[in-house]
Order: structure tokens, then C-alpha cells, then sequence
């Protein structure tokens, strides 16, 4: 029974829906035709709408209830050129207004949505066609491929013009748009947009754009005025702020017994770990076994390393475990680890660190002599931790795309915003248009971009979600920070970067972003002769040296290594 009723119900109600929407849009279609009919009515050279091309007394837009049903009437009134005596340039009588075009749209909601009908009229002038003194407007709207856009809305407004004119067209499937008729003049305002899209649009003279681009448009008599816009899908870009990874080093010097787990025939005394004499001979082998070493935000394992005494007829064995100290970390990760390694240092860098957030020494000490020991005096495990969140941190974001120049000659950008990046070191900027952004942190802010592995400025395609990262160190007055990348534009790694300049000789590796930011340099100029010096080198790579590196505040420079 309930399957049976629920499918009842269900039908019912889809009747109620399709009567209710043939009621709505007969009483939309009495209305489409209704103003046609007034339309009709009228003379020719009084046909058009309040604050459009042609002009005339009848509202662009208006709402009409009917029926306890509330309608959006929308009426477009435009100047045709009739294909019959030809098109623009080849009409054969140089008139290109033929005739006028009438669209009548009706609009209503229902629970399903929006529902439109549209009827159209042609209406010709009485007698021999006239022409119209006034010019073209040509649009063409393109996206970020030079591919057109459809159904793109163009509004043009001029209310330097009696009457003023605000009204609104759309493109054809071939992303085009016309508007004949238009009154000779300056100053159309021209903005161009699709839902989902961008916006392109000309600009006026002001205080601060004084030489607009695009500028408004003109209309010279019997003169067609084109003009092309670039619109496509928006995007988004989410920046994350954070301080770099730092390297750490935890360290077991054996002051105390504290940091060990468990111990079998060893003794710790004075800062040193070495096998128990419990009746004066030493015993032939024991272990130690260390407390976890672990940290938030681990990054790598890099090295694990130690200092011990080791008097022929003894050996000292290290071996690293997981977390928990079961199992030892496979040798595929450390060569030879399941039997112990005698050498230090351990390289931990292929220590996967999601598998092993926490590390474990075990250390063998074995003699042959029972009168001599192996003793320890420290070993220290080094690892990178972070990066961690930056709060709140204040950055200009700037695009590429300008849209003028101040008096002064200055490029006035289309998108510059002064942005931050909240409580958690994360903010989306969203309803982007395709561009090239570039992020800047001011000196104020108290820091210095150490590390961007997003190259700036970073091109953001259309209708694409973006994530850039920053890593930040405190400020100082003159920084350089050196990206190492190779012909492709990838980032290198790991690669030896030494900047020196007299006293002053500092060589660091480039991070995993390429990056090596020296901090609190002394200012250095090539003009002034006291300018910076590097050597960069990486492994399969040709060195770069330079001797004109310049450091002047927050400086910044790019290698390319062949």
C-alpha cells in the first residue's frame, strides 16, 4: 500500500507542477504578446526603449503580476541590417538600419526554476527605408584561447548623450554583438560579462587613471566602431603562509640515564655509556636502547651520528628502529641496518616519515678482551621539522593585466589587493580572472620570503583552483634570496649556494623549493663597486658564478643552472 500511494502522491504532484506551469506561461505568453500588440501600435520612429538604441518611451525592464503569478517582462528594441540589399559596407544603398527588431521576454519562477518565453517581431518602416543618423558599435568577445564567447551580456552605457543610454545586448553563437544607430559621441561605457566569467570593460579618465586602457568609445557618424573583450571562467588561488622547515638535532650526551629505554651490561657514569665490569672483566657484549625521538610537523630524517671509543678487540653497532623499538627500519631505507652499521654517520633521508613519525636507537657494544671496553660518549639523531602555519600575515597579491597609467607614467594594475592570511595562514581568493599574480610581503609585515615554491609571479589558467605556499623568516634590512631552477623552469634542490663579498663567506644548500635566502647582509651594489659574488653548483648540473650581484633592501634573484 505505501509503495502504491507514495507513487500516487508523486504523480499528483507532477500534475499539480505542469497545471501550474501551463497556467503561468499562457498568462507569460498574453503578456509577451500584449506588448508586441502596444508595439505594433505605435508609430515607427517612436519604437524603441527608455535609455537604449534606438530610443524610445517603452521600460527596458519591468514586473507584471498576472494570475497571483509575478512575471519579469524584459523588451529589446535594435536597428537590423536586412542581408536583402546587402551587409555593412556592400549595402547597396548605404543604409544599414533596414529595419527594426522587436524581442519580447517573459520571464517566471517555479519550483523547478526559471522559465522564459521569448516572441519576436520584425517591424519595418513605412514607405522607403531612412537612414538613421548615428554609427555602429561592434563587439567581439573572445576568451583566454581567442576562442568566442557565446551569450556574453554587453552593456553599454553614455549618460553624457540626451537621451542618456543604458541598455544591454548579448552574443550571437560567433561571440559577437552589434548595436546600429548609436548617436554620434564620446564616452560609451562598455562592460562586457557572463555568469561564471570575468569581467572586461572600458575605463574613464580620472585623478588617478589619467590615460584609461581600454578607454570609453567613441561613435563618429556613419562610422562602425569595433572593440574586442577577453573574458573566461573564473578561478581561485588559496595562499598558505608558513615559517620554513628548521633543522633540529636531538642529542644524547649521557649527563644522565634518562633519555634510555632499557640497557643490558651497560653503565652510564661521567657522560659516558660503556659495558658493566661487574667483577672486574668486562663482559663480552651489551646494548643500549634509547627513548623515542620524535616531533610534531616532521618534515626528514637526515642523519644519525655519534662519538664513541672503540680500542682494538671492540666494536660498537647501531641499528635504528621504528617508534615503538620492535621492529629495526628495513634496510631497503638503511643499507644494512638489520645487522648494524659501524661507521657514522646514518644517512636517514630515505626514512619515510608518514610509515615513522618516531625514531629508536639500539646500540651493541661487544669486546673480545675482557679487560678492555668500547664505551659511547654521545650520538644525535638531526631531523627537519615544519613547515608550521604563519598567521596573519599581510601580502599584496598583484596581476599582470593593467588597465592605464597614472600622470607620473606609473602602470595601474586590474587586480591589486592587500590581503591576509587569517588565523589559520590560509586564505582563497576567489572569483580570479586568468593572470599572472605576484605576492609581495612589505618589510612592515616584520618578515622575509625565504622559500616560494610557486615561481612569482605564477600564471593562474581559467577555471582552475591554485595553492601557493610561502615560507618566512623574521626581517632584516638587506636579504637576498637566490632561486635556483633548471632550463625548464623545475626547481633545484640541494644545490651549493655560496654568496661572499670580502670577510663575508656563507655557502647553503638551496631548499626543496630551490630557495637559499641569506639574511642581514651589509647593502652591496655593482654601480658602487662593493656588489655581492656567487657560486652555485649542483650535482649533473654546470656551475654559475657571477661577480655583479646587487643586495639593496629585500632582493631577489633567479639561477639558471645548464
Amino acid at each position: 500500500m505505501l509503495v502504491v500511494f507514495v507513487g500516487i502522491v508523486g504523480a499528483f504532484r507532477l500534475s499539480i507542477m505542469a497545471v501550474s506551469n501551463n497556467k503561468a506561461r499562457a498568462g507569460a505568453i498574453a503578456l509577451a504578446n500584449e506588448r508586441l500588440e502596444y508595439i505594433r501600435s505605435l508609430s515607427y520612429d517612436s519604437i524603441g526603449t527608455a535609455g537604449g538604441i534606438p530610443p524610445g518611451a517603452i521600460p527596458q525592464t519591468e514586473t507584471v503580476s498576472l494570475n497571483d503569478v509575478s512575471y519579469t517582462r524584459r523588451t529589446f528594441v535594435s536597428y537590423e541590417d536586412d542581408p536583402g540589399d546587402g551587409l555593412a559596407g556592400a549595402d547597396s544603398n548605404g543604409i544599414v538600419t533596414d529595419f527594426k527588431a522587436v524581442k519580447s521576454s517573459v520571464s517566471w519562477q517555479s519550483r523547478d526554476g526559471t522559465h522564459t518565453i521569448t516572441l519576436v517581431s520584425r517591424l519595418s518602416p513605412p514607405g522607403v527605408e531612412s537612414a538613421v543618423p548615428g554609427g555602429t558599435l561592434a563587439f567581439d568577445v573572445v576568451n583566454a584561447s581567442l576562442d568566442p564567447v557565446s551569450s556574453a551580456q554587453v552593456r553599454i552605457v553614455n549618460a553624457g548623450l540626451s537621451p542618456a543610454i543604458d541598455m544591454t545586448t548579448y552574443t550571437d553563437t560567433d561571440g559577437t554583438a552589434s548595436v546600429l544607430g548609436a548617436p554620434p559621441g564620446s564616452g560609451y561605457a562598455i562592460t562586457v560579462t557572463k555568469s561564471g566569467y570575468s569581467t572586461a570593460q572600458t575605463y574613464g579618465i580620472d585623478a588617478t587613471n589619467t590615460n584609461p586602457i581600454p578607454g570609453h568609445l567613441g561613435v563618429a557618424l556613419n562610422q562602425t566602431t569595433p572593440a574586442t573583450f577577453a573574458i573566461d571562467v573564473l578561478s581561485s588561488k588559496t595562499i598558505e603562509t608558513y615559517t620554513p622547515v628548521t633543522r633540529s638535532t636531538t642529542t644524547e650526551s649521557f649527563a644522565t640515564d634518562t633519555n634510555i629505554a632499557s640497557s643490558s651490561n651497560i653503565t652510564v657514569v661521567a657522560g659516558v655509556a660503556r659495558l658493566t665490569a661487574p667483577f672486574g672483566d668486562y663482559l663480552s657484549s651489551g646494548t643500549l636502547i634509547s627513548t623515542t625521538v620524535s616531533t610534531s610537523s616532521l618534515s626528514a630524517w637526515k642523519t644519525l651520528s655519534w662519538s664513541a671509543n672503540e680500542p682494538p678487540g671492540t666494536d660498537v653497532f647501531f641499528r635504528v628502529y621504528d617508534g615503538s623499538g620492535v621492529a629495526p627500519i628495513p634496510d631497503a631505507m638503511i643499507p644494512g641496518n638489520s645487522a648494524g652499521i659501524t661507521s657514522s654517520p646514518i644517512d636517514l633521508i630515505n626514512v619515510s616519515t608518514s610509515t615513522y613519525g618516531g625514531l629508536m636507537v639500539h646500540a651493541t657494544l661487544t669486546t673480545n678482551d675482557a679487560s678492555t671496553t668500547p664505551s659511547i660518549d654521545a650520538w644525535s639523531i638531526a631531523l627537519d621539522a615544519g613547515p608550521h602555519p604563519l598567521p596573519n600575515l599581510p601580502f599584496l597579491m598583484t596581476g599582470a593585466k593593467t588597465i592605464g597609467t597614472t600622470a607620473g607614467g606609473a602602470l595601474i594594475y586590474k587586480y591589486d589587493q592587500q590581503l591576509s592570511s587569517g588565523s589559520a595562514g590560509r586564505v582563497t581568493a576567489s572569483n580570479l580572472e586568468w593572470d599572472a599574480y605576484t605576492l609581495a610581503v612589505a618589510a612592515s609585515s616584520g618578515y622575509d620570503v625565504s622559500s616560494a615554491c610557486n615561481p612569482q609571479p605564477e600564471s593562474l589558467a581559467p577555471g582552475t583552483s591554485q595553492t601557493t605556499r610561502l615560507f618566512l623568516k623574521p626581517h632584516t634590512t638587506n636579504s637576498l634570496l637566490i632561486d635556483v631552477k633548471n632550463v625548464s623552469g623545475a626547481v633545484i634542490p640541494n644545490a651549493s649556494v655560496r654568496l661572499y663579498r670580502g670577510a663575508y663567506d656563507t655557502t647553503i644548500p638551496s631548499d626543496g623549493c630551490g630557495g637559499a635566502l641569506f639574511s642581514g647582509l651589509a647593502a652591496g651594489t655593482v654601480g658602487s663597486g662593493n656588489a655581492y659574488s656567487i657560486d652555485i653548483s649542483a650535482s649533473g648540473y654546470q656551475a654559475y658564478t657571477s661577480t655583479e650581484v646587487n643586495v639593496s633592501g629585500t632582493s631577489r634573484l633567479s639561477v639558471i643552472l645548464n
